[in-house]
């Protein structure tokens, strides 16, 4: 259970909140991010479909009554290759959400190297679907190779773009266009889902409402690094008017500097 109240931040786009302490291991060219064996093929349908996908069923009704909104943006395209992006307000949660918006859709989440560093999770998040940023060029190009595999597949692949964790925060960080080359580099569509916290009549804690919207296409008019930007810029828009649903703060954020003079 969550028992801040007030968190200080001075830097939006980099500041971290998670309580989780792990010491990331270096993603490096040694890092495997594709098996082909049989056994690895066994272990990730095991633990994303007959462990994760309940569990995360289980978690998301009985702790936040989840509800979503707009799911059937991504039925149209089921079976097909996209890239869905989020708001980062849970540690736990933000991990099991994005299978509850698209099932059976598998997805692959791209992933700071904290999650495949802990001692015995960090074990299993990679037959989840976890693909870690990599730390050097070598481990780039494979990280690179693994995220085209992926989509040549016809999965998903999740982003959070904010890319560090503020619990129950209600708005959108402003973020980098970084990550928005994806889409235009496999020409596939984008999709982002926005989530939000909401009064419920009968229960204090919160009702998690997530909505999804696009499909969101590059302005193929424009210059490379322009479409970039605009493609980031429609998501991040939308994600702000969704934003606007949150009725509720269990945690007020107080920017420093404000605080201070």
């Amino acid at each position: 259970m969550e028992k801040r109240k007030v968190i200080y931040y001075t830097d939006e786009l980099n500041d971290e909140f998670s309580v989780a302490q792990i010491t990331p291991r270096t993603i490096d060219g040694n890092y495997c991010y594709c098996y082909d064996s049989r056994f690895k093929r066994f272990t990730h349908f095991f633990w994303y479909r007959m462990v994760a996908t309940p569990v995360a069923w289980l978690y998301t009704k009985i702790v936040f009554h989840h509800k979503i909104i707009g799911r059937e943006k991504l039925k149209a395209f089921r079976g097909s290759a996209y890239f869905l992006y989020g708001n980062h307000t849970h540690d736990v949660g933000d991990a099991f959400i994005p299978s509850m918006l698209n099932f059976p859709q598998t997805n692959y989440v791209i992933v700071h190297p904290n999650n495949v560093s802990m001692p015995v999770l960090g074990k299993i998040t990679p037959s989840l679907g976890a693909l870690p940023l990599p730390d050097d060029m070598h481990a780039y190009r494979n990280f690179m190779k693994a995220v085209e595999r992926r989509i040549s597949e016809n999965h998903t692949v999740v982003i959070y773009p904010e890319a560090h964790i503020w619990p129950y925060y209600t708005k959108i960080r402003p973020f980098v266009d970084t990550s928005f080359h994806y889409p235009i580099k496999h020409g596939v569509p984008a999709f982002c889902f926005t989530n939000t916290y909401q009064k419920q009549k009968w229960f204090k804690r919160p009702r998690m409402v997530t909505y999804i919207d696009g499909p969101f296409y590059p302005d193929k008019s424009l210059p490379a690094r322009m479409q970039k930007q605009e493609l980031r810029d429609q998501v991040y828009q939308c994600m702000c008017r969704r934003a606007e649903n949150s009725n509720y703060i269990k945690i007020e954020y107080r920017k420093k500097d404000a605080e201070h003079g």
